[in-house]
This record gives C-alpha cells, structure tokens and sequence, in this order.
C-alpha cells in the first residue's frame, strides 16, 4: 500500500468523528436561483440571446452554502446571519426547513432585501448573472442583535466562521467580538476572508483561510513586485499572519491544493479534483469541511486534506452543491 493510500483510508476511517459537531457560521447570507434554458436565437430589439425558459430552481449561497455542507458533512450549523422581510426570506426559511437547518439564529433586518443571485444559464453555461442586494454595513442595533445569537449559541459550538462576503454584515466591531467571545468560552474562531475588507477586521482568529488571488490583495503584495522569487507565496503568508497574528494560516491554491503555514513549518496538501466543471462554492465546501474536521478534535492537518476532498467533489458539480461523507468516500 502506498503511503497516498495508506492516508486516503485513514482519511475514510476518520469521517465518522464529524458527526454531530456544532459550528456556528456568522456571515452573509442568500439564494442563488437558476433559470435555465435554451437559447437558438438573437433578439430583434438589441443583440443579445433569448432564452427560452425551462426551468427555474433556487438553492441556499453564501454562508447559508456553507452551513448545508457542514449539514451534508454530518456536521450541526448554528447560522447567524441577516434576511429581509420579503418573499425571499419566506424561500430561505423554506429551504432551512427542507434542509433540516435552524432558523432560529437568523436577523431580520428591514432596511435590507434578501440576497438573491440570479442566474440565467443555457445548459452548463452562464450567460448573466442579476443580484438583488443592498450593500452597507449593519446598524449597531443589528449588529447587537447578532451578537446575542452567537452568545446564545455558542456555549454548545465548538468553532465560529467568520464568512466574510462583503455584503455589510461583517465588521470589524462584530468580528473583533466574535475573536473575544471565541477566546472567553475556549473556541476555535475561523475566517474566511474578502479582498476588499482590511486585514485588522481578522485580528487574534485562530485560522486564516484566504485562497491565492485573495492573499495577494490583503496582504498589499503584487506577483509582480516579486517576479522570479519562488518564495512570493511565503512572503505574502507571513505578512498575513504579522497583521492578523493569526495563529494558523491555509492559502487555498486551486489546482495545486493548499498551503499550510504553521510554527513548525509548513506542509503542501494536494488537491484531489478528478474533473472541474466549475468551482462555484468550492470555497465554502473548503471553510465548512476544514471548520468542522478541526472542531472534532481532528488534527489540522487532516482536516485540510478532508477538507481538499471535499472541494474535488464540488468543483465536478455545476453550481453551489453539498458535499457528503458519502461523496467523499466515493471519490477515495
């Protein structure tokens, strides 16, 4: 037996250890609605297709994708997020229900709609994309009314992920708390990070996890500046880690898998892809298998290479879809 073998069976054996766990996933939240079907001609009125509808399906995004992983992966999502006070929150609740997902940690905020992401696809193929949001930071009433779902949640959890999508319900005050909170009751707090928001909003997390492209923008360091030196990558994890004093840092890398970085060294974890057809949540199946393996007392290191399975089975799926224990012993 070789020794990727050898680790793929420990791996399979190790899975069960999931069930049950709770994390709470703070975040913004939406639905992702797909409308597809078929396009043969160009419109008369401007040049652009028509697309001749066949069917439209919605399904749970952002941070309400990474709480149905965690679901899927036997995990129990604590989700604590924003809704609008619409039709959009009334499918959302729908698809917790149908989801086996608690609602009762959601906000609702009356200032906002809830997110919904459009999709009008032609087969396997986008051909746009329509978002119904509004963009702002919470008030400091909604920010303390989330604080109080964690608070209420969290003397059973044993991670928080912070989920950052940069649609306003992550701030440097919430997050900063979160760190605090996490500290006081003795749990693992996780972020996955936007480019677009300052590093200190990550300050004192136990984790980082920014892919590759998002590293670069946080830390302020270019491909570029750094042409020909094989060490970038390490430079900009370590800018990362100084600003953030994070105590551990994975950098997803597509196809190469992720890098590790860690006080004693660092490990490179393959990618376990077979086929890609698009990598659209591959991200939130990463943070929830990587959040949840760890908070059940798995080592971070097998968590991230759980967590690398997890996303080739994703990313061989059109769109945000869970992955399950089942899926990944199929894939090993």
């Amino acid at each position: 037996m070789t020794n990727v073998q050898h680790k793929t069976e420990e791996l399979g054996n190790k899975l069960s250890q999931l069930n049950g766990h709770k994390v709470i996933i703070v975040g913004d939240i939406c639905l992702d609605e797909y409308v597809r079907g078929d396009v043969s001609r160009i419109s008369p009125e401007a040049p652009v297709p028509v697309v001749a509808v066949s069917s439209t399906e919605t399904r749970l995004g952002l941070s309400a994708n990474v709480a149905q992983n965690i679901k899927s992966l036997g995990g129990e999502p604590l989700l604590v997020g924003l809704m609008g006070s619409d039709e959009g929150a009334i499918k959302l609740k729908n698809h917790f229900k149908s989801h086996e997902i608690s609602s009762e940690y959601l906000v609702e905020d009356t200032t906002r709609p809830t997110i919904l992401k459009t999709r009008f696809m032609n087969g396997n193929h986008h051909l746009l994309r329509v978002d119904h949001e509004k963009r702002k930071y919470i008030s400091s009433d909604i920010e303390a009314k989330i604080l109080q779902k964690i608070e209420s949640a969290i003397g059973a959890a044993s991670a928080i992920v912070i989920q950052d999508y940069a649609k306003g319900t992550i701030t440097k005050s919430l997050s900063q708390s979160i760190v605090a909170l996490g500290k006081k009751h003795n749990v693992k707090v996780l972020a996955d990070p936007h480019r677009q928001a300052p590093l200190e909003f990550y300050k004192g997390v136990d984790l980082l996890k920014p892919n590759q492209e998002e590293a670069f923008i946080l830390s302020g360091i270019t491909k570029d500046s750094l042409q020909g030196d094989e060490t970038v990558i390490d430079k900009v994890a370590e800018k990362l880690q100084s600003v953030t004093q994070a105590k551990e840092l994975i950098i997803t890398m597509g196809s190469k898998g992720m890098r590790l970085y860690r006080k004693d060294g660092i490990k490179m974890l393959p990618t376990f892809a077979k086929e890609v057809f698009d990598v659209t949540g591959a991200g939130d199946t990463v943070i929830a298998a990587l959040s949840l393996a760890w908070a059940s007392g798995l080592s971070l290191e097998d968590s991230g290479y759980i967590a690398n399975l997890a996303a080739g089975v994703v990313v061989g799926k059109v769109g945000c879809v869970p992955c399950s224990q089942a899926d990944i012993l199929e894939s090993l």
